[in-house]
């Protein structure tokens, strides 16, 4: 059980870093730039929303890059499977933001890099403790795409051993152990949760006031 959280948090942390960090930087574009081209690349990636993966060519392309059955495959499928939400979430919350507060912000010197950094991370606070329950849930229990890209073994997470468990048959007397373990499994998504819920509160909250 303790190699399975590790492994579920090495797949899923990355993965939720990645989603907010590339989403975040993605959305701050396709909000604040006005052109064809921007516009048919925001529609291409939240396209991702309507269109399921295809578990197969997946499973297929990241043997071809040697990347079948290890985190770092496992980490940028649910990057690209979840980045997709990520952006649709954050670019109608950039799209609310006052563009004066960056004007005002060039008008004093500061490059693209820094308005990101200062102005606009600090307001996505709210839309970024929403994606991140999201993205988190969704991964920590995912069974069916670790199944087919980790396979088992050592890089096993928690829920596709909890699956291993069940499908072997092993604790059809013992329930109590299966769900002690779906217990202990959800606790971090429970901490999470809590976090997530006070940033969400307390960034509406500062809003209001300013």
């Amino acid at each position: 059980m303790l190699r399975g959280l590790l492994n579920s948090l090495l797949v899923v942390v990355p993965s939720v870093v990645l989603v907010l960090v590339l989403g975040a930087g993605a959305a701050w574009v396709f909000a604040r730039r006005a052109s064809r081209l921007v516009s048919a690349a925001y529609a291409l990636c939240v396209s991702g929303l309507l269109l399921p993966p295809a578990v197969i060519t997946v499973v297929m392309e990241l043997r071809q890059l040697g990347l079948a059955g290890t985190r770092p495959g496992m980490i940028a499928v649910y990057t690209g499977m979840y980045l997709s939400t990520s952006i649709f979430f954050m670019t109608g919350f950039i799209r609310a933001i006052p563009t004066e507060l960056e004007e005002a912000a060039r008008i004093d010197g500061a490059g693209p890099a820094r308005i990101f950094g200062r102005i606009a991370l600090p307001l996505l606070r709210p839309v970024i403790a929403t994606a991140t329950i999201m993205v988190t849930l969704y991964a920590w229990s995912d069974v069916f795409y670790a199944f087919f890209v980790l396979g088992g073994g050592d890089r096993a997470t928690l829920p596709l051993n909890l699956y291993k468990v069940a499908s072997a048959q092993l604790y059809l007397n013992n329930w109590h152990l299966v769900f002690a373990y779906v217990v202990v499994m959800s606790l971090p998504m429970v901490a999470v949760f809590l976090v997530g819920q006070r940033k969400i509160v307390s960034g509406i909250t500062s809003g209001a006031v300013k």
